[in-house]
């Protein structure tokens, strides 16, 4: 046995001399002799850290030792060793403990150093290993406490707590019908909801109350042939609308001469479009125009034409533009009531000013024809625009007992146009009298609400 002799460190300030002695004891068992040159019993010698209760501090830490069997070599056993670089067993690094670290960090090293230590100072790897995984990460620590929600995005505004968010609806009762009959006979137990034709119906009246901007809209009702019901259908598209919509819908009487329109609304007025183009210097406001116009029973507003015989001027294009002008600071839509004919004073204006036009057809042979020259017309004239915005109505209000088929006059229509409605023989259209939407037949309500929801697409659209 070669004796090895290893000089004595000199005495340290920060060092205690009982770290000195195990440091010469370390060395010299790795040499394989005592410090004294005694050869070593065979025991397992056991390296303390006496300063390793203090582990806030980086810096006081001393180099813990690997334990060495007798017989065994040094580099083959696995070694624990704690200090500023971390843990490591066996040589593999399991994680750094930095200076920095709190003081819940330093305990958990401590707790490892121990589970990788045996009750005999043995360094066991395994129990090393799974002490070191048994730390939790601090994110998933705090992902695993119980109750916690997570808000990334912070608190809730206010305006997050909607109707539709907190309360429970319940689908609408029918309004119609057996279905209505079996809601209201199982106290509500049992709701079948609205048949297919009245959910149609509904979609139609959401499309009719669609906005449409902040300009007004003009949209003339035509004819070439008088007594095809051009007034009628006037007063059934302006009271739909008026009814359907929450903006203000006004129909005015255009005739050149006397018009019936204000025959067919309801209400009377005590003013005429001719007396509001005399005054219209001084209507600066709703509340004066709605002394010109007439509305009773109805949401609508017409503005009559003159009644007077006596009457020599005719109302022309000039007073025309005068009156729409006015009605285009307080209206949405305007729909216009035109002469016959398409060569009157009236027409140039009308037509200039129309965003979508209202083309009225009856149910004879000489109705359909000119009507459809109507459409050949405004081709030749350059409005080409008008003609593909176009709805044609077929009134069949005054009666239907005619050998006509009305189903071709619809087809040639659907050749030239996109819409085509035909309204049905009603008795209370056929009166000639005031209408009330009331007492109307709910085939001839309903083809009345298809053509003001046509009407409404196509001004969409312009």
């Amino acid at each position: 046995m070669t004796q090895t002799n290893t000089p004595k460190p000199g005495p340290r300030p920060d060092r205690n001399p009982s770290i000195a002695k195990d440091s010469a004891a370390e060395v010299a068992g790795e040499a394989g002799t005592s410090p004294a040159g005694v050869a070593p019993t065979g025991d397992i010698s056991v390296v303390t850290v006496s300063d390793a209760q203090d582990r806030s501090s980086a810096g006081s830490l001393s180099a813990v030792t690997g334990v060495v069997q007798q017989g065994t070599a040094s580099s083959a056993m696995p070694v624990v060793t704690a200090g500023p670089g971390g843990f490591s067993a066996g040589g593999v690094n399991t994680g750094e403990v930095s200076a920095g670290d709190n003081h819940e960090a330093g305990a958990a090293a401590a707790d490892t150093e121990a589970a990788g230590t045996g009750s005999a100072g043995v360094a066991d790897p395994a129990a090393a290993d799974s002490a070191a995984a048994a730390v939790p990460a601090p994110a998933d620590e705090a992902k695993e406490l119980p109750g916690r929600r997570e808000r990334p995005e912070g608190p809730e505004p206010a305006a997050a707590l909607t109707a539709d968010r907190l309360l429970t609806r319940s689908a609408a009762a029918p309004v119609s019908g057996w279905r209505r009959w079996l809601y209201q006979a199982t106290l509500g137990y049992v709701n079948l909801g609205d048949s297919d034709r009245v959910r149609i119906q509904r979609a139609m009246e959401h499309r009719i109350a669609m906005r449409l901007g902040e300009r007004t809209r003009y949209v003339p009702v035509l004819s070439r042939k008088g007594g095809v019901g051009k007034t009628t259908v006037t007063t059934l598209l302006g009271m739909v609308l008026a009814e359907l919509r929450e903006d203000r819908v006004i129909a005015m009487d255009a005739n050149p001469d006397r018009g019936t329109l204000s025959d067919r609304s309801p209400g009377r007025a005590d003013f005429t479009a001719r007396q509001l183009v005399k005054d219209r210097f001084t209507v600066n406001s709703f509340a004066q125009l709605s002394n010109y116009t007439a509305r009773d029973g109805s949401r609508l507003d017409v503005l009559a034409s003159d009644t007077d015989p006596m009457v020599a001027h005719a109302f022309d294009d000039a007073d025309y533009r005068a009156v729409t002008d006015i009605l285009g600071r307080y209206y949405s839509i305007v729909l216009t009531d035109s002469g016959t004919g398409m060569v009157h004073s009236v027409m140039k204006g009308t037509l200039e000013k129309a965003d979508a036009v209202v083309l009225v057809s009856g149910g004879s042979v000489d109705e359909a024809r000119l009507a459809s020259e109507t459409l050949s017309w405004l081709e030749a004239h350059g409005r080409q625009d008008l003609v593909a915005k176009a709805t044609v109505v077929i009134n069949m209000a005054a009666g239907d007992r005619t050998l006509v088929n009305i189903d071709e006059i619809e087809q040639h229509f659907l050749s030239r146009v996109q819409n085509v409605v035909r309204i049905p023989h009603d008795r209370h259209l056929a009166e000639g009298s005031r209408i009330r939407l009331g007492q109307l037949k709910p085939a001839t309500r309903a083809a009345a609400v298809e053509l003001a929801a046509l009407v409404v697409d196509e001004l969409q659209q312009a």
